[in-house]
């Protein structure tokens, strides 16, 4: 490891650029274009730090669990740290968000006109934001980073966004800071169970794992939690506030919002809610995965009637990020594994959808797929990249799309078989809808004269395409580069989640293992060893839900 604060300089670089160009001024018309260059060296310089970090990280299951750590006393009366972190999860979503940073600033050379100086710095102030996200363990400075997120997200859809974009950024902050509300109070409860426990406040999160917290408790703290995760997501039914946000957003704001902040509330769920309340989790997951394989199904079939691009894109977020939550509900190796390898992959291709959509929307100020058709004989690069992050987006085999939906229908079927099949359904809707729009914009006769003369891609848009391909491709083949540093965390979060579930046992009492290795405990479900307890867990005295052997054997 190094010895140089590695997280403090990928938070604190964006922000000191931002600084720098609060400073700059418009001389002889040229402050636009340097504007422009230090935003995008400053984005630069930040993804080969996140580089610099992955380069140091001990990926051995002997290794720390967190690494890089550093900590400062903030707000000592009440147990407040700066307190940063990361292990192989938040690691690779760190190197995310700075990966996918400079190609969202590059992709606005032709979509941001106006108020070149304020965008760069509101998506620099993001992109520290969501790294501190992914970063802090404490628990109040997490809460400090997902909130202060939401200000220059809303500030970029209700500036610089499309014909209803005051509407959408004001619902996209109510929704987001409602959740939020939520998960405050509950942060403020933990550090009060801690006081009452230790005779000290606390928001440390490695502390806060180790309260033995009331079954009843965990019941309504994990709801807290989870409801402000899944409207991050978004999981259906909270979300709504997606298409309007995609929809109105300009191409930058898309692609961070899509690649990034969507994963949020999945670290969240991973990080956050499952450890913390595992008892509630697992009383929880059937409903979770309920929920995802809804938002997959419909997500997919909603998409599939859209006559906008862009909000087609948005819908099949939905469907992609329910598999994620499916994976995060099975909360075996294969499924957190395949859940955080979908989050990475979703961010790549559905970022590079974006931007290509966002091309064409420069190119042609409209974005109805009717408008379009027969491109292919007109701008062939274009679509061969159009049609690789494509393929990526349906999870062909050999892209960075199948790695992740392979592990987590893997891992869903050691635990519920019944939900796979169902997701399975919005693997084949996915190719319908994607395809289906790929054919009608880029093959076919060209039936608008606009289209004979639109431009090909320019050299700025070849740095926005090249790389989000290249990583598609090199997700899909080279996989265990990114499974092997994420495998020791999931394993950690895994077995304690486990830890709390009951062991099945066979007719002469013999502990078998827990349910994640050998089936599902399905709920309400009665076996030859007695009926299984359920209900919330104040319903059975706060207690661990455990079997009861029927009288004698």
């Amino acid at each position: 490891m190094t010895g140089l604060p590695l997280l403090t300089l990928s938070i604190g670089l964006p922000v000191l650029g931002a600084l720098v160009l609060m400073f700059i001024q418009n001389r002889d018309g040229v402050r636009d274009s340097l504007v422009r260059n230090v935003t995008l060296g400053v984005s630069l310089a930040t993804f080969a730090i996140t580089l610099l970090l992955w380069a140091a990280f001990d990926s051995s299951p002997a290794a720390p669990a967190f690494q890089f750590v550093e900590r400062a006393p903030w707000i000592p009366a009440f147990g407040i740290d700066y307190y940063l972190g990361i292990d192989g999860i938040s690691l690779l979503l760190v190197v995310l968000t700075s990966f996918l940073t400079p190609i969202a600033l590059l992709s606005s050379w032709e979509s941001v006109h106006k108020k070149i100086k304020e965008f760069s710095i509101l998506m620099l102030l993001l992109e520290a934001s969501m790294i501190g996200v992914f970063c802090a363990l404490d628990v109040f400075l997490f809460y400090i980073f997902w909130d202060f997120v939401l200000i220059p997200m809303y500030f970029l859809i209700g500036i610089w966004g499309y014909e209803r974009r005051v509407y959408a950024a004001i619902k996209f902050l109510l929704y987001t800071m409602a959740g939020s509300v939520l998960m405050l109070i509950a942060v403020i409860g933990l550090s009060w169970i801690h006081q009452s426990a230790t005779g000290a406040y606390s928001f440390d999160l490695l502390k806060l794992y180790e309260l033995d917290i009331p079954a009843s408790t965990q019941y309504w703290f994990f709801l807290a939690f989870a409801i402000a995760f899944v409207i991050k997501v978004p999981l259906f039914p909270f979300h709504t506030w997606l298409p309007d946000a995609h929809v109105e957003a300009p191409t930058p704001g898309s692609v961070i919002l899509a690649g990034v902040m969507l994963k949020m509330g999945a670290y969240g769920l991973i990080r956050y809610a499952f450890p913390l309340f595992p008892d509630a989790a697992l009383y929880f997951a059937p409903g979770l995965a309920l929920l995802a394989v809804i938002a997959i199904v419909y997500g997919a079939l909603v998409a599939m009637v859209q006559p906008d691009m862009k909000k087609l894109v948005a819908y099949s977020s939905v469907s992609h990020m329910g598999f994620v939550v499916l994976g995060i509900a099975a909360m075996n190796v294969q499924g957190v594994q395949g859940a955080v390898y979908q989050m990475l992959a979703h961010g790549v291709s559905t970022g590079g959808l974006f931007c290509v959509v966002g091309m064409l929307s420069d190119r042609r100020h409209t974005r109805l797929i009717s408008d379009f058709g027969g491109l292919k004989k007109v701008m062939p690069r274009l679509t061969a990249a159009f049609l690789i992050i494509t393929l990526a987006s349906v999870g062909l085999p050999g892209l960075n799309g199948f790695i992740g939906e392979f592990l987590i229908m893997l891992g869903g079927f050691r635990w519920d078989p019944r939900y796979v099949v169902v997701a399975g359904l919005g693997v084949i809707l996915s190719a319908v809808y994607m395809l289906w729009m790929f054919q009608r914009v880029y093959y076919g006769s060209i039936t608008h004269e606009e289209n004979r003369t639109l431009p090909d891609l320019s050299p700025r848009e070849w740095g926005v395409v090249a790389p989000l391909c290249a990583m598609a491709i090199f997700m899909g083949v080279a996989p265990n580069v990114f499974l092997r540093p994420m495998e020791p965390a999931v394993s950690r979060i895994v077995q304690r989640v486990e830890a709390n579930q009951p062991l099945r046992v066979d007719v002469a009492g013999r502990r078998i293992g827990p349910p994640s290795a050998v089936g599902p405990l399905r709920m309400g479900a009665a076996s030859a060893e007695g009926p299984l307890r359920v209900g919330p867990p104040s319903a059975v005295g706060g207690e661990r839900r455990t079997r009861e052997r029927k009288g004698s054997s």
